[in-house]
């Protein structure tokens, strides 16, 4: 497991915007203008924003004229689900296996 790409891309979703970004795409895909619709910010902060949840690779954009569409990637929105079972369940390859049952000294 890679702790350190995990860790960047959870940070990129404590963001409650980003995050409700990613409930509303859940939904399928959407627009630009459409998401703006659920916030009370800018166009440009939208932009950041999809931006940042692009280069974590949650989320694709497609342009068609002038107008940009916004969709999961629903591979890395797995892979995450999938990161933090195996963070909160023991799993044959978990970290805790590496350590063993050591006592701890005092």
């Amino acid at each position: 497991m890679n702790y350190e790409e995990s860790a960047k891309v959870l940070k990129v979703l404590s963001d409650q915007n980003r995050l409700k970004i990613i409930d509303i795409l859940s939904c399928g895909e959407r627009c630009a203008c459409d998401i703006l619709e659920f916030f009370e910010f800018t166009q440009p902060t939208l932009s950041h924003h999809m931006k940042v949840l692009m280069d974590a690779e949650l989320v694709n954009m497609r342009k068609e004229g002038l107008w940009s569409y916004y969709s999961l990637n629903k591979p890395k929105c797995n892979e995450i689900i999938i990161t933090l079972m195996n963070v909160i369940n023991e799993t044959e390859d978990c970290i805790c296996k590496e350590i063993g049952s050591k006592e701890c000294k005092q």
